[in-house]
């Protein structure tokens, strides 16, 4: 096998996201659901010989030195591997939203180069090695919705009644430092139990970052206006500057026109990762 084309990087929405406390080495502690959905990325992956990593945009501009060679780098260093790759990446997931698309890249990557590569490595391995790329990589590899604890890396498989969401997401971003820096984030929510959450899944809670997200960006506040005015329930997703609301409805968008340079687009729950199982072994937490 000498490579691999097409292969997805699903984003993701926080249902809610709750911070719970913090490490005494500054990482905050959190409980999330974590929802898989249909809006993609794509990776088409060519073994190379010699262990050279390469990177080409289809899509959008990713920064020079992105997640998914520094995935890449990770796996060789962790297992000793000396071939390399060239991966090519079609990016829709927008940057900053709040959606995991650079995570979700490195996930995939992490996945197919496994394979790519012939390694070997289960899930426990993968995750381990995912979690220090960022919090959020566990999660794309473990493959299924998620309530998620810890700084984001205790998983727990939840199920989600299959949903559309529309998701919105305006032209600036939110630097994630920025808003987990910032003094007036509340950072004592009594932590919840899953059973809770499972009676309502898509009402459960709020998400404790979007207050300060708001005063970095009025854009979120308009973006949860606009969703709001159409009869929707809206809230932020992550860190990012995207929000979103599941639809109970058909054509229940139809009611929302966003500004110029926006981006909206309806979504459907993802019942598991397109590549769940490629790796070995079950990811816990």
């Amino acid at each position: 096998m000498h490579s691999l084309h097409d292969l997805p990087a699903p984003a993701k929405l926080n249902l809610f996201l709750h911070v719970t406390g913090r490490r005494p080495d500054g990482y905050h502690l959190l409980q999330s659901a974590f929802a898989l959905i249909d809006w993609c990325d794509t990776l088409h992956i060519e073994r190379r010989a010699g262990g050279c990593l390469s990177r080409e945009d289809l899509g959008a501009p990713l920064p020079a030195d992105d997640l998914t060679l520094r995935a890449a780098r990770a796996l060789q260093a962790a297992t000793g591997c000396t071939q390399g790759a060239h991966i090519a990446i079609e990016k829709r997931i927008p940057a900053q939203a709040g959606m995991g698309g650079g995570s979700s890249d490195a996930a995939t990557a992490l996945l197919a180069l496994n394979r790519l590569w012939q390694l070997g490595l289960d899930g426990a391995a993968l995750a381990h090695i995912g979690l220090q790329l960022g919090a959020d990589v566990p999660f794309f590899l473990f493959g299924r919705h998620a309530w998620a604890e810890g700084v984001g890396e205790k998983l727990q498989a939840i199920h989600l009644p299959p949903t559309r969401f529309v998701v919105l997401k305006p032209p600036a971003g939110l630097d994630t430092a920025q808003i987990f820096r910032s003094p007036e984030l509340r950072r004592n929510t009594k932590p919840a139990i899953v059973r809770a959450f499972a009676a309502s899944p898509l009402a459960f809670g709020k998400n404790d970052l979007q207050p300060v997200a708001e005063r970095l960006n009025p854009q979120v506040t308009q973006g949860i206006q606009l969703l709001q005015s159409a009869g929707l329930n809206a809230r932020m997703t992550g860190s990012g500057s995207a929000v979103f609301a599941p639809l109970h409805q058909e054509r229940q968008s139809g009611l929302i026109t966003p500004p110029q340079g926006w981006l909206m687009k309806e979504c459907s729950s993802l019942a598991a990762h397109p590549l769940a199982g490629w790796a070995a072994g079950k990811i816990s937490g």
